[in-house]
């Protein structure tokens, strides 16, 4: 199947990735769209447009963080590990944060990489595998820890995008 024929259709119609299951294989093609999206849309923002608040909004800088650190948590929680005491504390700073737009984008940039490479790990057989998460140890599994990866990032990707059009509007 051709990967290159058509470059501007999003991931899951590029035919790449076919040597990996299909769960895992969504999962890759929602973060490679998540990366795509926020470098189109969010990438050419100045620092403080990246934490500005239009109309009490969540700031784009927010969003690009708790993708990064909940990709890494919820794929903590799909190895059968809890959370470190250093992921536990990242949590309460992804909205309060400062940093700039190098910072954020390599933080994205450098959680997207891990992610790939944790999820090409996963063995298929454990996929129906009982995990739990949180502090209230809620039951799932590995299946639906990257399923909700996926919905989960592209969630916050579209709330980023939205403000980010909201602020280049407000320019």
């Amino acid at each position: 199947m051709p990967t290159n024929d058509h470059p501007h259709a999003e991931p899951w119609l590029r035919g790449t990735l076919t040597d990996i299951p299909a769960v895992m294989r969504a999962v890759l093609h929602a973060l490679e769209l998540a990366r795509e999206d926020t470098e189109r849309f969010c990438r050419d923002l100045t620092s403080e447009e990246l934490h500005a608040r239009p109309f009490g909004l969540a700031p784009v800088a927010f969003h690009l963080r708790h993708i990064a650190r909940s990709i890494d948590r919820l794929l903590t929680y799909a190895a059968g590990h809890t959370l470190s005491d250093e992921q536990a504390a990242a949590i309460k700073s992804e909205m309060t944060a400062t940093s700039t737009s190098e910072e954020l984008f390599s933080e994205l940039d450098q959680a997207l990489s891990n992610a790939e490479s944790r999820i090409r790990a996963i063995e298929v057989t454990i996929l129906e595998d009982l995990r739990q998460v949180g502090r209230r140890q809620l039951p799932t599994t590995v299946a639906g820890l990257l399923v909700h990866i996926a919905d989960h990032t592209q969630r916050h990707v579209g709330q980023a995008v939205t403000t980010s059009k909201i602020v280049v509007a407000q320019r």
